[in-house]
């Protein structure tokens, strides 16, 4: 599953001598993960906040990471896009940051609220008066503009960056929304005091505003831009049922429709203790960290805990197909449904994806780029999410002049290569410690720790996935990569997009 975000997923083989020689190549690998085990701290708040810190003095500076268990995944077919939104809306300050007075600001942010009710409403009935439309347009935009005269644009970057901050930002996934920087080691009470108001006294300014930023951003990602396009065609063809079937900022027509009220709503009830996890990993100490987090998050109201998602997609019963026509170079999406964790068949993806995409001895990358050079790219990786079951996603561009069915035949020709022949002992110890030496090195960094323990708390429910992950993949054999390629890689469990070139 670490490859679903990081590279790929893999599963269980029963080879004692396997794990052993592979313990032998490899001595730091229990070395690592024993090592690791031991040096994160775990905190629990009776408010259901859960602290992860890990010391490392080597600079002076740390990486804090804030993931909230909630993603598009968890909306629903009212408010659509509404995780992706609040992500945006988050930034935008409290009753204290980003404001330059309160007090005068808040009744013209309701007067705001209520115009644009009144436009909605008038916009959806088809007997409204034009001009009546129109002055409520008017009355908005004169609102607005008198709010903005109260608005300290960006003010939690601005702090941030006065007092050392880099890599201040935030992503929304399917399962989670997390926030990030790094800041000098002396600003650890700094930020518990910003990210605690955040919290509590957030602050949705410029709703309206912002609604139509990411409108915007809709149209240029993924109206626009063909691998957004082919990829929102992907998930709403592959899956059918499940909510990993929906984009992660919302079709048009949900951003359209989402309220302050039912954005409002969501923010309460969730993004709150007991869905948050937070990891702090560089200069800090332990106990002092623990104790600021019970200063500053330990009397917060635990919220709702989110509740899972119960719809579960159906196994596929034959092959899906979708073409995307757009000017631009061809290009093909051939995706399989497959398991996530805990199964084991997902740490086998993991290596699949190392042994097929990465890098240039790749069997893929040899054989259709090197070789036959009816590509120029071939990669690989899981989506949409891990939470709940997803999808291994090959990506793969045409060379001129060969075409996206040439190039999809010699795909499936070296798939049915590895159904039937077995890798050879040196092949599968190469990818194995080429996947180990990637996720060492991701994990090395400050942030790519905090992401991963963060990530995989909430995900796993347990971010010791990462302790027992080398175990997992060290007893992997050939014969279990096998059986995993003729399970999942077939036919009938396939998703084909096609990029085809449409000339305007």
């Amino acid at each position: 599953m670490i490859a679903s975000f990081l590279f790929a997923p893999f599963e269980r083989c029963h080879c004692i001598v396997l794990v052993f020689m592979l313990l032998l190549i490899c001595p730091g690998l229990v070395l690592a993960t024993t090592s690791l085990e031991q040096k994160v701290q775990q905190f629990q708040l009776d408010n259901g906040l859960t602290l992860l810190v890990v010391e490392r003095h080597d600079s002076p500076t740390f990486t804090a990471y804030m993931t909230i268990g909630v993603g598009s995944a968890d909306e629903m077919a009212a408010n659509r896009g509404v995780a992706h939104l609040l992500e945006h809306m988050r930034f935008k300050g409290t009753k204290q940051i980003g404001t330059r007075d309160y007090v005068a600001e808040k009744p013209l942010l309701d007067a705001i609220d209520q115009t644009a009710l009144c436009l909605q409403q008038a916009r959806r009935d088809p007997q409204s008066d034009p001009e009546q439309i129109e002055r409520l347009q008017q009355q908005l935009s004169k609102l607005q503009q008198q709010q903005r005269t109260l608005v300290v644009k960006d003010e939690f970057s601005q702090i941030y960056a006065r007092h050392g901050g880099v890599g201040f930002n935030a992503f929304t996934g399917k399962d989670l929304t997390s926030y990030l920087i790094s800041l000098p080691a002396n600003k650890l009470e700094l930020w518990m005091a910003l990210e605690a108001d955040r919290m509590q006294n957030a602050v949705l300014r410029e709703f309206y505003t912002e609604r139509e930023v990411i409108l915007e951003e809709r149209r240029r990602n993924y109206e626009s831009k063909p691998s957004g396009m082919m990829y929102e065609a992907l998930l709403s063809t592959a899956f059918r049922v499940h909510p990993y079937r929906h984009p992660v900022i919302g079709w048009t027509s949900d951003i359209l429709n989402l309220s302050k009220a039912q954005t409002a709503d969501f923010l309460h009830r969730y993004y709150a203790p007991i869905n948050t996890v937070i990891a702090l990993v560089g200069d800090v100490d332990a106990e002092e960290a623990k104790a600021l987090v019970e200063r500053y998050f330990g009397q917060i109201s635990p919220g709702e805990k989110i509740p899972p998602v119960t719809a579960v997609e159906p196994a596929q019963c034959g092959e899906r197909r979708t073409e995307v026509r757009f000017d631009a170079q061809s290009q093909l999406l051939v995706a399989f449904h497959k398991p996530t964790l805990p199964s084991v068949d997902d740490y086998a993806f993991d290596l699949l994806g190392q042994l097929l995409t990465e890098g240039p001895t790749s069997r893929l990358y040899k054989s259709l780029v090197l070789e036959q050079q009816l590509a120029t790219s071939v990669t690989s990786y899981g989506a949409p999410g891990g939470r709940y079951d997803n999808l291994f996603v090959l990506s793969l561009t045409p060379r001129q002049p060969h075409t996206t069915a040439e190039l999809e035949r010699a795909l499936y020709q070296q798939l049915d290569q590895l159904k039937r022949q077995l890798l050879d002992a040196d092949e599968l110890e190469r990818v194995c410690k080429r996947l180990r030496a990637d996720r060492l090195r991701y994990l090395r960094t400050n942030n790519g720790l905090a992401n991963m323990l963060t990530r995989f708390q909430v995900i796993a429910d347990d971010w010791r996935y990462l302790v027992d992950y080398d175990q997992q993949v060290a007893q992997l054999t050939a014969q279990d990569l096998q059986r995993v390629a003729q399970r999942w890689l077939t036919g009938d469990n396939r998703t084909v997009i096609t990029l085809v070139q449409e000339k305007k």
